[in-house]
């Protein structure tokens, strides 16, 4: 088959799009004929290095297509069936390997691309919106970088549950795109001060949750948009690492509580896996949901497909086409 292998950590062109050896599902696996593979920010971390990976590897986590081999004692999933799944190894390929249990039917009337767009970026926002701050409805919400993939599903979410959101942005047409997903107010932050902003919409309050996926530039500032005991979610690094943080300041600036949530630990079992993207499924087939496909590049363009997400030109999800 062909895949995408990255022999030496690097730009985007460290990655090679040639030839791979076929995967044979374990006990345990099924092998998926990839209809298409989602791209995310950690595969960029992997190919520079940022997060080491044993070389040489094939980039990649989510994806959606047509089960054609199943392993030994696999029962609930046949060939034939129409998969999708969040985290599952070496995904920028035409094939993949991947635990069955892990997998998630995709109704009929659900398009691949769909349902690969609403994997990792869907299942996060789902989660951070229901299980790591559940919000209720009247709660106020700031979420960041409202226009990128993760930032869309979540703010239409929030809205779902009966939240006010505001979203920020660093552009005109990115506020269109927050809008759209139905933010009650944006804010660019690249002409206004988003502390400020926030603190002037909640009267002087606060929002009662913060998700904040930008990190180094944004923490603090974050911090203060805050009412007393409210919840910070870190949920990202677009503009570098946090520094470390003195507990200290949460009781000082009132008795907040931080949380750095993975995907890992709000789908632990098959049944919350289920759970979850039954939900989104169920939206989506409703109208509630919209799950934007930004842009699609065939697979032998993976590099383009990076260097586009690395510009933050991204409003939506970017996929590849095997």
């Amino acid at each position: 088959m062909k895949a995408i292998r990255v022999h030496q950590f690097g730009a985007a062109d460290a990655m090679r799009y040639e030839e791979a050896p076929l995967p044979e599902p374990k006990a345990g696996e099924v092998r998926v004929k990839l209809a298409a593979s989602g791209l995310n920010f950690i595969d960029i971390y992997h190919r520079s290095g940022a997060y080491a990976m044993p070389t040489p590897f094939t980039p990649g986590l989510e994806g959606a297509g047509i089960v054609d081999a199943v392993g030994a004692g696999v029962s609930d999933v046949q060939v034939g069936d129409r998969v999708a799944y969040p985290s599952a190894p070496a995904s920028y390929a035409e094939y993949v390997a991947v635990a069955a249990d892990r997998t998630v039917p995709v109704p009929d009337a659900v398009d691949f691309n769909t349902a690969t767009a609403a994997m990792l970026q869907g299942i996060t926002a789902h989660y951070y919106a229901t299980s790591t701050f559940p919000i209720q409805p009247g709660d106020k919400v700031l979420v960041h970088a409202a226009a990128g993939g993760v930032g869309q599903l979540l703010v239409q979410i929030a809205k779902l549950r009966g939240g006010w959101v505001v979203g920020t942005v660093s552009t005109e047409e990115k506020a269109q795109v927050a809008k759209a997903a139905g933010a009650d107010e944006v804010i660019r932050y690249t002409e206004q001060d988003f502390e400020a902003e926030t603190k002037r919409l909640t009267e002087g309050r606060g929002v009662d949750v913060v998700y904040d996926s930008v990190g180094k530039t944004t923490f603090d500032k974050s911090l203060n948009c805050l009412r007393p005991r409210g919840y910070m979610v870190l949920c990202g690094q677009a503009s570098g690492p946090v520094a470390p943080v003195d507990p200290q300041i949460l009781n000082q600036r009132g008795s907040l509580y931080l949380t750095r949530p993975t995907m890992g630990h709000y789908i632990a079992t098959r049944a919350e896996l289920l759970q979850r993207t039954n939900d989104l499924f169920d939206w989506i087939q409703s109208g509630a949901l919209k799950v934007h496909v930004d842009q699609t590049f065939p697979l032998a363009q993976a590099a383009d497909a990076h260097r586009y997400m690395e510009a933050r030109k991204t409003k939506g999800k970017v996929l590849l086409i095997p």
